[in-house]
């Protein structure tokens, strides 16, 4: 297993990078928020050798436009993932089946040659989730075990913990093999 975090505004930019393979940076929120530390997490990351992915916060309604919105403020290298954030916004709504999986289509249309894959948490991913569509892959979010989530399906990466951080790991055999499957 692999090591990796993700991070948001919440997170510094100085973040600790011993003995990780990834991070996952917050880029965009809806159609109007981006991460005001992107650019400086993204800095972080790159210069530590990681593997670098983003994820934008999907709220239910214009699709298009978020996906648009999100593939113009992520920064775009060879090999970087890109990742859909699906669960319960701030109002306590929340992006329907057919909505996440019309966004990482339309992403993976405008990005066809980086992965797209779905973060979700577990009970999204049980009572939610109807088509098990997650793109290029499924990140869940279960704090168990690391790379022991509950569930059936096949995974890619798995967040495990929040304390004191969101800490993940990556179902890959090695840092190599990671890169490769993200194409850099």
């Amino acid at each position: 297993m692999l090591r990796g975090i993700d991070v948001s505004a919440y997170q510094p930019s100085s973040y600790d990078t011993d003995g990780l393979s990834f991070v996952f940076v917050k880029a965009t929120e809806g159609r109007s928020y981006v991460n005001p530390k992107l650019a400086a997490q993204t800095k972080r990351g790159r210069d530590a050798g990681l593997v670098v992915g983003f994820y934008h916060f999907l709220w239910p309604g214009n699709l298009t436009e978020q996906a648009e919105y999100f593939v113009s403020k992520a920064p775009e290298k060879r090999g970087d993932i890109l990742a859909v954030d699906w669960e319960t916004t701030g109002d306590g709504s929340r992006a329907s089946n057919s909505e996440k999986d019309r966004f990482l289509r339309k992403v993976k249309e405008l990005r066809p040659h980086h992965k797209v894959v779905l973060y979700c948490n577990r009970h999204f991913w049980l009572n939610h989730d109807t088509t098990s569509y997650s793109g290029d892959g499924l990140w869940i979010a279960d704090y168990v075990t690391a790379g022991k989530p509950r569930i059936k399906a096949d995974w890619r990466f798995h967040q495990y913990t929040d304390d004191p951080l969101d800490k993940n790991v990556a179902d890959f055999s090695s840092g190599s093999a990671l890169r490769e499957w993200a194409g850099a």
